[in-house]
């Protein structure tokens, strides 16, 4: 159990907090590259800033405080220009590092000699890595962003799915490290959401938490698994600070607000052997909704279940009324963590699993359950004969709402017919006994 004090400095993530800070030291994915195919200016707000998210026609990417510094006109509105984002209230130009270029007015009533160079928009560092748009927030210099393994892999489909929960970031990253809620969640639960009342799923009979350079893992065995299964022997990944990762997934819980986070999932999947050599010539992005048309949560897709397990919690969850058991061993990991690593930055050392080396930054392996399926393939036979394996090759599991456009180009990819979500059974669906 936390106290008052203790809880407010794991989740206020704002500039002049401890969490903010730390937070602000690592690469967020904020974006898709193909949100900006057609519209070139995005509002967004991070760590509780607003900033507007651009790409010029040049092809570059920049994020900049939202009011302009002129006479603060939302550039939200703004026009691209060759070079950087211009103001559609007075004409102010302002490049990806933030500065002003251009004061059209100004530069003529003084002869060119106005006042640019002392006006500065307050800037972000944005780089492209796997389909989305990373934003720096720290302090300089920064680390190299990520190059995961994945993000290397070939004859694959990916796609990058992005919501809005509102809830504070961290009860939605501790979700990451508490395997047991797959059991009741997922499986119990999202079985009687589909109006089966038959008996429990397998109990989870054993934990372990291992913590190792980015992040942790954790490793359980179910009544129908051993320590020879893939969930024992390697485990799933709380990736450092605030994602999680699953052989072809992964997950961040990137901050919005003291009481809002991003949710941005990047998901590949490889395709049938039969349809090898395959190359996807872009990656999609699409916003998953949260409610429906009513205004209730949904609750059909495996991370729409989370998103309601953590908002439900509050906005920002009152830890010091939990009563932690057993299987949150792993929670009480990361928080002791949290507050190391709090202290360490305080005393001016590195926070955890940043890359620095370029020749350390290239295919970075993580711990990889099925790494062999992905490795080697499976066929349309496979697929077909696998209930699993034909839910995942032929719709969307984890969130509701993928777009016609997306399901036609997954569908093209795989060479299989599209199938609806509905029409399995969940707990089938999930079964970790089965090879993928």
């Amino acid at each position: 159990m936390l106290t008052q004090e203790q809880n407010e400095l794991l989740t206020r993530v704002g500039q002049d907090t401890p969490m903010g800070d730390y937070l602000r030291r690592y690469w967020h994915p904020v974006a898709g590259v193909s949100e900006f195919a057609d519209k070139p200016v995005k509002p967004v707000r991070l760590f509780g800033e607003d900033l507007v998210l651009y790409k010029d026609l040049s092809g570059q990417f920049g994020l900049i405080e939202r009011q302009c510094p002129h006479r603060r006109a939302d550039l939200a509105y703004g026009m691209v220009e060759e070079k950087g984002l211009r103001c559609n209230y007075h004409g102010w130009c302002f490049d990806h590092s933030g500065a002003c270029t251009q004061q059209p007015f100004e530069d003529v009533a003084r002869g060119g000699k106005g006042g640019r160079g002392s006006v500065k928009a307050k800037a972000y560092p944005v780089e492209v890595k796997a389909g989305m748009l990373w934003a720096y927030m720290g302090p300089q210099p920064a680390p190299l962003v990520p190059d995961w393994a994945p993000f290397g892999w070939e004859n694959g489909f990916s796609q990058v799915v992005i919501s809005q929960v509102p809830c504070n970031w961290l009860q939605c990253q501790e979700n990451s490290i508490d395997p047991v809620h797959f059991e009741w969640m997922h499986e119990n639960w999202g079985m009687r959401l589909q109006g089966h009342h038959g008996e429990y799923s397998p109990r989870h009979l054993k934990l372990d938490f291992d913590e190792f350079d980015y992040g942790f893992v954790y490793r359980r065995i179910k009544e129908d698994t051993d320590e020879n299964h893939e969930n024992w022997t390697i485990g799933r990944v709380f990736l450092w600070p605030n994602a999680f990762f699953l052989t072809e997934h992964f997950e961040w819980r990137v901050p919005i607000d003291d009481e809002n986070t991003l949710s941005v999932t990047w998901k590949f999947t490889r395709v049938p052997r039969e349809q090898e050599p395959y190359v996807q010539e872009h990656i999609p992005t699409w916003h998953g909704p949260v409610f429906d048309e009513q205004g209730n949560w949904i609750t059909s897709h495996v991370m729409n279940q989370d998103f309601l397990a953590w908002a439900g919690q509050g906005r920002i969850t009152d830890r010091t009324r939990e009563n932690l058991g057993l299987s949150d061993k792993g929670i009480v990991m990361v928080r002791r963590r949290f507050f190391d690593e709090l202290e360490r930055v305080s005393n001016g050392q590195e926070p955890k699993g940043l890359i620095r080396d370029p020749a350390a930054n290239t295919g970075v392996d993580l711990p990889m359950m099925t790494l062999g399926m992905m490795r080697d393939g499976v066929t349309k036979a496979q697929i077909l004969a696998d209930p699993r394996l034909r839910m995942l090759f032929t719709t969307y599991v984890f969130q509701a709402g993928q777009p016609d456009d997306v399901k036609a180009q997954f569908e093209a990819a795989m060479g299989l017919e599209a199938t609806s979500f509905e029409s399995f059974s969940l707990r089938a669906a999930l079964d970790n006994r089965k090879s993928a």
